[in-house]
């Protein structure tokens, strides 16, 4: 059973899975699963007959949409993987995975981050319901393995991005956000971008299709209780971002920072060798190799719905 994965990561990990010869892959969707309601989750296990659950379901956005969804991403997110666990506790699933997330990390990490730094502080504020959420679940997998013998590991991505993520622009990410905003303006002749921040936070990003092969890598090799880092191996601050995005875009105008608005975590950057020596993942994708691409799709797909104007505010997560 594959959770989430309708969505963007997980889209790509259905199809890794199908490449890798899963017998059958179930993907509750939303419409008909409420992933935050037990009977829901119960419901999905009795078509799925799992013997192994792969967690992608999550609700996540930018610092803007944290900043407005507090308790909601808190309850929503810690709700899912909750059912989820015991449920696959009570059934005898084989294998748990849980994909959580980077801002689990506390605020001030030492770079780049190292799955022992994990509970060494105090997610950054923006993004700590989210955050604490997901890795609460760590916490629940590692009990029930003490406790029930289940096999539950747990794995942390760095940020995401590729074709098919998320180009709203009050809920997207900040690569999306970025890509759509320098196309808005190149296609209407804006002058200036708006971007939040200072543009000295740094971030670690990862292409979504190296994200997918890693979630199917471990859920074959690594049975381990311990949590394992995702990603690329680099860093980038977000003004070289944008003026990375912008130049590829073909953008020429003004990026005009706005320091009163929250920059996130000073820094991201993971750590990565657990992953290599324990499942054998090394990211290949450059970043600006995974930024043409997903340009180029979101040149071919367009925009969703109406969005806001180009000169809206790309967020950070």
């Amino acid at each position: 059973m594959l959770t989430g994965g309708a969505g963007f990561l997980g889209a790509q990990v259905h199809r890794r899975l199908e490449e890798a010869g899963a017998a059958e892959v179930f993907v509750p969707r939303r419409r008909q699963y409420d992933l935050t309601d037990a009977e829901a989750v119960r419901r999905a296990y009795d078509v799925a007959r799992p013997d192994t659950v792969i967690n992608l379901a999550a609700e996540v956005g930018g610092i803007g949409a944290n900043r407005d969804n507090p308790g909601r991403f808190f309850y929503a997110n810690m709700a899912m993987g909750l059912h989820l666990v015991e449920e696959a506790r009570r059934r005898g699933v084989g294998k748990f995975v849980q994909v959580g997330t980077v801002c689990s990390y506390p605020k001030h990490t030492p770079v780049p981050f190292s799955e022992g730094e994990l509970w060494n502080g105090y997610p950054e504020e923006t993004n700590a319901p989210y955050g604490v959420a997901k890795k609460a679940l760590l916490v629940m997998l590692q009990g029930y393995r003490q406790q029930y013998g289940s096999n539950g590991v747990y794995l942390m991505p760095a940020n995401l991005y590729g074709p098919g993520d998320n180009f709203d622009l009050t809920s997207g990410h900040v690569i999306p956000a970025l890509i759509r905003k320098c196309e808005e303006a190149r296609l209407t002749g804006a002058g200036h971008v708006d971007c939040w921040g200072t543009g000295r936070a740094s971030r670690e990003f990862l292409y979504v299709e190296d994200c997918a092969e890693a979630i199917v890598g471990a859920t074959e090799r690594y049975d381990g209780a311990e949590p394992v880092n995702l990603g690329a191996s680099g860093e980038i601050t977000i003004r070289d971002l944008t003026e990375l995005i912008a130049r590829l875009v073909g953008f020429e105008g003004r990026l005009a920072w706005d320091p009163s608005k929250p920059d996130g975590q000073p820094r991201r950057s993971l750590e990565t060798s657990r992953a290599r020596e324990l499942f054998g993942f090394t990211a290949t994708t450059t970043l600006e190799q995974g930024l043409g691409r997903t340009i180029a799709w979101y040149r071919e797909s367009g925009p969703p719905g109406q969005g806001a104007a180009a000169g809206s505010a790309a967020t950070i997560a």
